[in-house]
């Protein structure tokens, strides 16, 4: 257990792109979500797309822990909250366009 704590917060050679990847598409999620808020509108957002984003953050995870642990799962695990944030909104803004 200790030692996949220790890998956990090493990073490896590879997982440097990996990185870079999740942390360009994690910068875009806030401005989503931002938008999303200020403008209580869900017009153009793909309930599908979210759900395949969601599970592809999770298979991300999967793999981290089972094969190649190390910090980068921790970029998997916000840019996961985040959408999941977005999805949400989503929720609670969908009926808003349903009824005008």
């Amino acid at each position: 257990m200790i030692d996949l704590l220790i890998q956990s917060f090493q990073i490896k050679s590879m997982s440097i792109f990996e990185a870079i990847m999740l942390i360009c598409f994690g910068a875009s999620w806030p401005f989503a979500i931002m938008k999303t808020y200020k403008t209580k509108s869900v017009k153009g957002k793909s309930r599908l797309f979210l759900t395949l984003i969601i599970l592809g953050y999770i298979a991300g995870m999967i793999n981290k822990i089972l094969n190649s642990p190390d910090i980068v799962f921790w970029l998997y695990v916000l840019n996961l909250l985040l959408v999941c944030t977005d999805f949400l909104l989503y929720f609670i803004y969908r009926n808003r366009e349903e009824n005008k």
